[in-house]
């Protein structure tokens, strides 16, 4: 039996996380989430081993105290050997936020959509690994 896969949402906005966790359960009740409202939270639960590396975090970009570059690059040194896919979700849809994200090593950054329907058929798409074929890098 293989075990669910385990996902990660970085988000300081509640209503999102909140949002972000009904989309998945929707997709499959059985993955694991885990929820954090800062970057400043998840590095410590990484570096305290309080969770393993999940498969996919979905990081906000822009949030207070730590953004979401800054968690990236933190989360990026701790991870480094691990094989988490870690995926930009933001408000943001500027080239040049896209381009910083890919050039500091995250697998995609996609733009927070406008409905539970659609943000379910996006993340659907990311975890049976379809993203690359769905969603272009390119604006």
């Amino acid at each position: 039996m293989t075990r669910p896969q385990q996902i990660m949402i970085i988000d300081d906005d509640a209503d999102d996380r909140i949002f972000f966790q009904e989309a998945i359960h929707n997709i499959s009740p059985v993955i694991e989430t885990h929820v954090c409202d800062s970057g400043i939270q998840a590095i410590a639960m990484f570096q305290e081993n309080k969770i393993p590396a999940p498969d996919y975090i979905f990081l906000d970009f822009n949030m207070p105290l730590m953004n979401g570059r800054e968690c990236l690059v933190e989360l990026k040194k701790i991870l480094q050997h691990q094989l988490t896919n870690i995926i930009i979700l933001s408000t943001s849809d500027m080239k040049e936020d896209m381009e910083d994200a890919m050039r500091l090593g995250a697998k995609l950054f996609l733009t927070k959509p406008n409905t539970f329907q659609e943000l379910c058929t996006m993340l659907k798409g990311v975890l049976e690994g379809r993203w690359h074929k769905i969603f272009s890098t390119e604006k």
